[in-house]
């Protein structure tokens, strides 16, 4: 059962690395080597990042496989290195006290949650473009860490502690604020709500704190 922070334990030398984190980090990091070749670049936006229904024929087209896809692709360096940043801090932890299968599980929801309500935001709004990133995924288990550490101090720009629960509260106010605004084009806002939403309702169908109950309760 896990209550608070105190059960939590910064990655040693033997555990930076569980096995899903570390798996995701070399997929994201390969595929991003695959995009610095111009031709194979345009391919992989073209038939795997995320593209909105009802397009003109000229326009590549959406196909299911998207709404996992887009996770493993990015819009440049700076953008990889922040989410396999983020997925490494907060996603250990987070790994290491449900196991990897859970997580796994947990960590790809997410994603499809994230790209879901993309999807649907894009599609409503008749923007033409591609989503790319694992966003959705890292502000979903970004949640996660934020309802089992809630207390967490968190260092903002390595200098200023803040705990984990209102940097998750913060973050969400935030990103629903610039979706709705529209002030940081080019960022799927929606996207990342999409993750936090469809992870907060995994961890309470695990919980048993939904209509639906799973076999094996999850306790904290």
């Amino acid at each position: 059962m896990y209550r608070d922070y105190d059960y939590y334990q910064p990655p040693t030398r033997f555990a930076v690395f569980p096995p899903v984190v570390k798996n995701l980090l070399i997929l994201n990091g390969l595929v991003f080597l695959a995009q610095l070749v111009p031709t194979t670049d345009r391919l992989l936006i073209e038939w795997f990042a995320l593209w909105p229904l009802g397009l003109p024929e000229f326009y590549p087209g959406f196909w299911p496989w998207q709404l996992l896809t887009y996770s493993f692709l990015h819009g440049g360096f700076a953008h990889l290195f922040f989410n396999m940043f983020a997925l490494w801090m907060f996603g250990v932890p987070i790994e290491r006290a449900w196991g990897s299968r859970r997580f796994g599980v947990y960590y790809f929801v997410s994603v499809i949650g994230a790209g879901l309500t993309q999807l649907l935001v894009v599609t409503l709004s008749g923007a033409v473009y591609p989503t790319v990133g694992a966003s959705g995924g890292v502000f979903g288990i970004l949640l996660a860490f934020g309802m089992m550490f809630p207390n967490t101090p968190i260092y903002l720009y390595f200098l200023f502690p803040i705990k984990a629960k209102w940097l998750v509260i913060g973050y969400g106010l935030l990103e629903l604020w610039a979706g709705i605004t529209g002030t940081q084009a080019g960022i799927a806002n929606f996207a990342h709500l999409g993750g936090m939403l469809f992870g907060f309702l995994l961890i309470q169908y695990w919980r048993g704190k939904l209509p639906w109950r799973p076999t094996r309760r999850l306790y904290w």
